[in-house]
């Protein structure tokens, strides 16, 4: 049975006018493939009605006395509206739609609310559906425990559900309808001569949603590489081919990422620096901040000196951890990382020279440096972003 499987973000479903956009990809998938399996997020973004922060803010999260169990059920509202209203739109096209929350549809999760780990995934329930010639509409985000309780899967999860299920019923491929042409080259708010990527590796779009690029999560891309599964980023409101993620090897020669160096330059702001000067024990201090869900990103440890960073946002822990050490510090906050991003940069030398050189003669300073077979990334005052990006863009060859 020749199975594709299409989700929907909130953006697409947002308005009728876009929710009639997606319907007509739907059909048009209907007359392909022998089974077409459709997973929603809630509709639109916050403050529109049915968007998942905005039904928090019912109960006010933050002081909210209200259970994880509790807050799952109240979280998973958003996507089965979806489910119903494109179903309602469905049947006025004379197609037979089937509305299913992530478990009914078979997504299996342990019991840990509000941000479960799938275990299992039951396709036997969907298989029914599609051979009874309906398409299902599944509620992403969110699956059912081992206690048959209703959870969710954490940020991202919609996407996950998705990719899920289509390695799970051995799907063609997994379309990712959202309000942008597909994977481009960088951020086209922050750099103006940003292109769409024709096709990309698994490994570098991972590197790219990592880095702080909103292009899908990257549960989702683990798992579609795991599956051997292309996955395609599409627009909802027009019919470009959109970016074909797949592996490395199966890149088409003559696109354009298997050409170039580089793929895609990426950034993450509100980054705060700290230099952590004294014979202090690394292993507790670091084993503390971890205690405390501080994340480490670059880091550079010598003998009686360590620097790293952080979210910005968690800097009042650090100081407060800091004041039970004898030790010398400072910090440097507004800081951006900027990530330059290729598969086929492994081994090639010359690579980090050049971003140093293109970053000097703009007169940036760049803070710290830390790099892998396939990025190299700079920290970089957020005053120096923007040029950053469009400098390392251009010197690529990526306008």
């Amino acid at each position: 049975m020749k199975i594709l499987v299409q989700k929907f973000g909130g953006t697409s479903l947002a308005t009728e006018e876009n929710r009639e956009c997606a319907i007509k990809k739907i059909l048009e998938a209907k007359n392909n493939y022998d089974g077409v399996v459709v997973v929603v997020s809630a509709m639109g973004r916050s403050p529109q009605p049915y968007a998942t922060d905005t039904l928090l803010n019912l109960i006010g999260p933050k002081d909210t006395k209200i259970s994880p169990r509790e807050m799952d059920l109240l979280m998973s509202c958003g996507e089965i509206i979806s489910t119903v209203v494109l179903s309602n739109m469905l049947l006025k096209e004379g197609v037979k739609p089937y509305s299913m929350t992530g478990g009914t549809a078979g997504i299996i999760t342990n019991n840990n609310h509000l941000n479960a780990e799938i275990i299992d995934v039951d396709t036997s329930n969907l298989m029914t559906v599609l051979k009874e010639g309906f398409i299902p509409i599944v509620a992403g985000f969110q699956g059912r425990g081992t206690n048959n309780e209703v959870t969710t899967i954490g940020r991202g999860g919609s996407d996950t559900s998705a990719v899920l299920l289509g390695e799970a019923l051995g799907a063609e491929s997994v379309e990712i309808y959202t309000d942008v042409d597909g994977i481009m080259t960088a951020d086209p708010r922050i750099c103006k001569t940003a292109n769409l990527i024709d096709e990309i590796s698994y490994s570098e779009v991972f590197q790219m949603a990592d880095s702080g690029a909103k292009v899908i999560h990257p549960r989702a891309v683990e798992i579609a590489r795991r599956a051997g599964m292309p996955l395609i980023i599409k627009n909802t409101f027009n019919n470009l081919n959109g970016t074909n993620i797949t592996e490395y090897n199966k890149l088409d020669k003559k696109s354009s990422t298997k050409e170039k160096l580089i793929t895609s330059i990426a950034h993450r702001v509100g980054r705060a620096q700290f230099l952590v000067e004294g014979d202090i024990d690394d292993e507790k201090f670091f084993g503390e901040l971890a205690d405390k869900n501080v994340s480490i990103d670059i880091i550079n440890i010598f003998p009686k000196r360590r620097v790293f960073t952080i979210e910005e946002e968690k800097k009042k822990v650090v100081l407060e951890v800091l004041k039970g050490y004898t030790a010398t510090y400072s910090f440097i906050e507004n800081c951006c990382k900027v990530t330059v991003i290729g598969e086929k940069m492994t081994g090639v030398p010359g690579v980090m020279a050049k971003i140093i050189k293109c970053l000097s003669e703009i007169g940036v300073e760049i803070l710290q440096t830390a790099d892998s077979l396939s990025t190299i990334a700079c920290l970089v005052k957020k005053e120096d972003l923007e040029k950053s990006v469009e400098a390392l863009h251009k010197v690529f060859e990526l306008d």
